[in-house]
């Protein structure tokens, strides 16, 4: 049942994307509306709904505010992968979260490094070097995309000992962490931007203020705290290994919707197919390594 939930999650992550290519606000606006509103909405579900108090253990609140400056600087790659290339190209870029992780996790939870994972993440880094390699025109992108994976492969590993040490509420978590992640991406707006993208943030057109407030809302304080939960039964690496279903869904999607695919050369999904292997591999690893142990 929790794998089940973890792939639900991911299916709505992956109407992320769908959500940063139809809002024309650039890469930065767009991640500082959605973690202020955010930030506001959990804010409201913890107050008024949960009737819990927001503040978190005493010497938290620094740590928290980290994890969501990490969260941010993510998003605003994220989205601007998208802006730079497309919904595909991102999505394949960050699915090499799982390569990262297979080093991050071991190194910030002090454990040893496991072979498996690495040997999946360099497979996934095989299936990138293709979608770059017959991607060539969207290069710059999909490099915004590798370090969105870094990141991403940073800030769950973070908030899984948080949750397992402290106990904290994942939605108090979500309303710190989006508050750090708001600071970092005002502070560093008008290095993107311009002085001027200050006033470009009020700039809405169409359904973006619709498109935002949802990508805040289901995307963010639900999906975020609802990660949060699960990282309490599972590890860094198994969450962001299935995380790598989200390009499938979301290069589905964007073929349905925006008739992608007919931009992508048939290499792109060779290499797509190799992260995808990746996935599966995994859980089979893992229980041959486990039928193994008893007779060692």
């Amino acid at each position: 049942m929790i794998h089940l939930q973890l792939h639900l999650l991911v299916l709505l992550y992956a109407t992320t994307a769908i959500f940063g290519h139809l809002i024309t606000l650039s890469a930065p606006a767009l991640v500082v509306w959605r973690t202020a509103f955010a930030a506001v909405g959990g804010a409201a579900l913890v107050v008024f709904i949960l009737r819990r108090r927001l503040m978190p253990p005493p010497g938290t609140i620094p740590m928290l505010l980290g994890i969501g400056c990490l969260a941010g600087l993510h998003w605003m790659c994220f989205f601007g992968a998208i802006k730079l290339a497309n919904i595909s190209i991102c999505l394949a870029g960050l699915a090499t979260s799982t390569f990262f992780t297979a080093f991050t996790e071991p190194l910030l939870e002090k454990r040893p490094v496991r072979p498996l994972e690495v040997g999946l993440g360099v497979l996934v880094v095989c299936g990138i070097v293709l979608v770059a390699g017959f991607e060539r025109g969207r290069l710059a992108g999909l490099l915004v995309a590798l370090l969105s994976a870094l990141l991403a492969a940073v800030f769950p590993v973070l908030n899984r000992r948080l949750v397992r040490g402290h106990g904290m509420s994942p939605q108090v978590m979500v309303v710190w962490e989006m508050i750090g992640a708001c600071a970092v991406c005002l502070l560093l707006l008008p290095f993107f931007d311009g002085i001027g993208g200050y006033l470009r943030m009020f700039d809405w057109n169409g359904l973006d203020f619709l498109w935002i407030l949802i990508l805040a809302l289901a995307c963010t304080v639900f999906a975020h705290a609802f990660h949060i939960h699960l990282l309490r039964h599972l590890s860094a690496y198994t969450s962001n290994l299935a995380v790598n279903f989200e390009p499938v869904y979301g290069i589905l999607a964007a073929a349905l919707l925006f008739g992608e695919h007919r931009q992508l050369h048939p290499g792109f999904y060779l290499g797509t197919l190799t992260i995808l292997a990746a996935n599966l591999l995994h859980p089979l690893g893992l229980r041959w390594m486990a039928r193994r142990k008893p007779a060692a």
